[in-house]
């Protein structure tokens, strides 16, 4: 098995009831649309969803992409840093969420204004190829990153 799968990226109904916090004040070791982590540490499928934050607003998912640090259900709960510094402003799932009060006026104002402190990728796809280059081989780093992830995460398998 290379990398983890089901991961929880968007909030489903049944968890829309807890608010996100505003995004990390930089993208966490394993995120995905970080230049400089390694490929192959998600599963596949989990890459093919950033390529969806891409089309045009309206055609985009309609939830929030949770930083991959915290379980699902967690208190601590937030926005992933590199969705937000790599789309900015044009997603649709923090609009929808505004509206539905997941999240707070100043959670949006904050992932709206948010600026990564580290490189990510131009899109949703450049961080997908990235991811899934190696995704049949992956790197001593990316084992790493997926034994680290593992150790601090009770939600994944």
């Amino acid at each position: 098995m290379s990398g983890f799968s089901e991961v929880p990226d968007a909030v489903d109904d049944a968890a829309a009831n807890d608010e996100l916090l505003a995004p990390a004040p930089r993208p966490c070791e394993s995120c995905p649309y970080r230049r400089d982590v390694p490929s192959a540490v998600w599963d596949a499928q989990e890459y093919e969803k950033l390529r969806a934050y891409d089309r045009d607003m309206v055609d985009q998912p309609p939830g929030l992409f949770q930083c991959h640090q915290t379980d699902a259900d967690s208190e601590l709960r937030r926005l992933c840093a590199g969705w937000v510094g790599c789309h900015g402003d044009n997603l649709l799932g923090l609009r929808f969420a505004l509206v539905q009060r997941r999240i707070s006026g100043a959670t949006f104002q904050a992932a709206i204004d948010y600026r990564s402190p580290v490189p990510l990728f131009g899109s949703g796809s450049e961080a997908a190829d990235h991811g899934q280059s190696d995704i049949h081989r992956p790197s001593p780093e990316a084992v790493r990153a997926i034994a680290k992830i593992g150790r601090h995460r009770s939600d994944l398998s």
